[in-house]
């Protein structure tokens, strides 16, 4: 005798589910979300995908779309932006204590433990983010290539770079423009940008104290099929 995969593995029991900016969390019947997890505002988690304990998935404006057999694991952070949104695959693995914001990852792709991702990236298919590696602002990793330990990705087309080359890493840097593509802010001579950058960003956030914890929306085969018909 078989059992619906749901019943063996309650969607969500224990984990928190956030509804922010008239936005909630939808999550497939098939999915397992840990307790102590958190999904908050335009969050949707695919068939048989698995969001471990501790790892946070916020739409901050922007949506987070997670594809099937998917694994968040523990601590991961995954943020969707109004301009950059974070789009996973089918079958794409990350590790803990990983930060994903505003990036795009196909199908098949590995990111590794404490790999950080950044708004506008793309990392193709059958990809490898390694250990602790940074994929920087509007940086395309090409389908099958490994990004090695420690090393910064910048750039299309990419540049690798190892961590010790650090002026190399900051010529790659500059052009592809980091405050203003995460925070919309530009270089000012009056004020140093940082300044800029964090009232910016602490009035988007002032918006989470009007969030609802809910109980999630549960997705079904019949559910995304009409989703995908729209």
């Amino acid at each position: 005798m078989t059992f619906p995969e749901d019943y063996l593995h309650p969607v969500g029991r224990g984990a928190v589910f956030i509804e922010h900016q008239h936005r909630h969390p939808r999550v497939d019947r098939s999915a397992y979300i840990a307790p102590t997890a958190v999904l908050c505002g335009d969050v949707t988690v695919g068939p048989h995908s698995r969001v471990l304990f501790g790892a946070v998935l916020t739409a901050e404006g922007g949506p987070v779309e997670i594809g099937a057999h998917c694994v968040i694991m523990e601590h991961a952070v995954l943020r969707g932006s109004r301009r950059h949104p974070v789009r996973l695959g089918d079958h794409v693995l990350v590790g803990p204590n990983a930060h994903l914001s505003g990036c795009i990852i196909d199908g098949d792709a590995r990111v590794a433990t404490g790999a950080m991702i950044y708004n506008g990236a793309r990392i193709g298919s059958g990809a490898d983010v390694e250990f602790g590696a940074v994929v920087h602002v509007n940086t395309v990793i090409p389908p099958g290539t490994a990004v090695p330990i420690g090393w910064f990705a910048g750039g299309d087309p990419v540049q690798l770079v190892p961590p010790q080359q650090w002026d190399r890493i900051a010529s790659v840097m500059e052009p592809l423009n980091y405050p203003g593509t995460v925070f919309g802010v530009t270089e000012a001579p009056s004020e140093p940008v940082i300044t800029r950058i964090a009232q910016r960003y602490a009035r988007a956030l002032a918006l989470h104290r009007y969030d609802e914890n809910v109980t999630p929306e549960l997705l079904d085969e019949a559910d995304r099929e009409r989703r995908d018909r729209v």
